[in-house]
C-alpha cells in the first residue's frame, strides 16, 4: 500500500504524519530534527512511500538534501500554498501541519519548490552577510546621528569618510559625548572594515566565475547584483522560458478577479525578495545614472515616458531578468542592439 508523508521542521525535533493512500493516519511520530533519525524512522516504518513533503525553509532544505540522497522521494513544498491550505485548520499544532501536509502530498495540491545547490547556498551566506554588516553599520551611524542630534548637535550632510572627523568635532567639550561617540565610531569602523573585507570576496569571485562575468557585460549590473541572480536562479534549466523569471522573483502584478470586479494591483512580491532587490536596484543604475545606450535602456525611458519613472524601474527589472537568464542559458553577452524591435519580447 503506497504510503504519503508530512514532515513539520522545528529546531530540536519535527512533527513527522504517515497517511494510507485512503487518507487514513497510519503512524504519528515527534522526531529528533537530524537527516539521520529522519531516516531511520521512515524506513522502520514502510518501504512503500510515494512522497515525502516538507514546507521549504532553511532547514528542509539540509534535510532535503540528505533524505534525497537516501533515495527517499522527497519534495519541498511552495510556503505560501501550504500556509494557505493549513490555515483553514481551526487548532494549528505541529502534529496537525504535519497531518495537512501528509494530506496535500497524497492529493498532489502542491506546488514544488527548487532545492538551491550548496554552491548557491554557499553564495547566499556570504551576500546574508554582506547585507548584515551593511544594515549594522548604518545603523550605527542613525543612532549617532540621533543622539547628538537632542543636543542640538546636527551632523547634517557628510561624507561617510569625513564622518569620525565631524562626530568628534560636535560631541568636543562634553565628556560623556565624546565618550559615547569614540565608542560608535570604533564599533563603525570595524564593521566598515569587515565589509570591505567582505565585498573584496565577492568581487574577487564575480571576476573569476565565468556566468558573472557574463552577467556584467549588461550596463547596471556589477559583481553584487550578478553574484545574487546567479545564487536565486541556480540552474537555468529549472525554467521553461525566461519568461517565467519575473513572475518567480515576484515582478508581475497581482489580479484578482471575482465577477464584474477585475483589479490589477502592485506586484506580488513573491520569491526571493533579496534578488528582486538586486534586480531593481541594476534597474535603477541603468535608467538613473548609467550613460551607456542600449535597446533596454531606450524600452524602459518609453515605458517612463507613458507610465512615470517608477513603473519604468519595475518594468527593466522584471525584464532585466528575463534578459540575464537567457544571457545564461544561451552562454551569450549582452548585446547593446536588440536584434528586433525595442518593443519585442526578450
Amino acid at each position: 500500500m503506497d504510503h504519503f508523508v508530512g514532515i513539520d521542521v522545528s529546531l530540536e525535533s519535527c512533527a513527522v504524519c504517515v497517511v494510507a493512500q485512503s487518507g487514513a493516519v497510519v503512524k504519528e511520530a515527534k522526531v529528533a530534527c537530524e537527516p539521520e533519525a529522519l531516516i531511520e524512522f521512515l524506513r522502520e516504518e514502510t518501504s512503500d512511500i510515494v512522497g515525502v513533503g516538507l514546507e521549504a525553509g532553511p532547514l528542509s532544505q539540509w534535510l532535503h538534501r540528505h533524505l534525497c540522497e537516501a533515495g527517499l522521494p522527497a519534495v519541498l513544498m511552495e510556503t505560501r500554498q501550504v500556509k494557505g491550505a493549513l490555515a483553514a485548520m481551526p487548532i494549528k499544532t505541529d502534529r496537525r501541519d504535519a497531518l495537512g501536509i501528509a494530506q496535500l502530498i497524497r492529493m498532489g495540491w502542491f506546488r514544488p519548490v527548487h532545492c538551491k545547490s550548496v554552491s548557491a547556498q554557499e553564495m547566499r551566506a556570504l551576500l546574508g552577510a554582506r547585507r548584515t554588516l551593511q544594515r549594522a553599520m548604518i545603523s550605527v551611524e542613525l543612532s549617532m546621528r540621533g543622539l547628538l542630534r537632542g543636543f542640538g548637535l546636527k551632523l547634517g550632510k557628510v561624507a561617510r569618510r569625513r564622518l569620525p572627523e565631524r562626530a568628534r568635532e560636535l560631541a568636543a567639550g562634553n565628556e560623556t559625548l565624546t565618550a559615547m561617540v569614540n565608542s560608535m565610531l570604533r564599533g563603525h569602523a570595524a564593521l566598515r572594515s569587515e565589509l570591505a573585507r567582505l565585498e573584496t570576496r565577492l568581487r574577487r569571485i564575480a571576476r573569476t566565475d565565468e556566468v558573472c562575468r557574463l552577467l556584467m557585460t549588461v550596463p547596471g549590473v556589477g559583481p553584487v547584483v550578478a553574484l545574487q541572480v546567479k545564487a536565486g536562479i541556480d540552474d537555468p534549466a529549472r525554467f521553461r522560458s525566461s519568461r517565467m523569471v519575473g513572475p518567480h522573483f515576484g515582478l508581475t502584478p497581482r489580479r484578482s478577479q471575482s465577477g464584474e470586479r477585475d483589479v490589477v494591483g502592485a506586484i506580488s512580491g513573491a520569491g526571493d525578495r533579496n534578488v528582486r532587490t538586486a534586480l531593481f536596484q541594476a534597474a535603477t543604475v541603468m535608467l538613473y545614472h548609467s550613460r551607456t545606450k542600449s535597446w533596454l535602456k531606450t524600452w524602459g525611458m518609453q515605458v517612463a515616458r507613458r507610465r512615470g519613472m517608477k513603473r519604468a524601474v519595475v518594468a527593466v527589472a522584471r525584464r532585466l531578468g528575463v534578459v540575464l537568464h537567457r544571457m545564461w542559458r544561451d552562454c551569450r553577452p549582452f548585446s547593446l542592439e536588440h536584434p528586433g524591435p525595442v518593443g519585442a519580447a526578450a
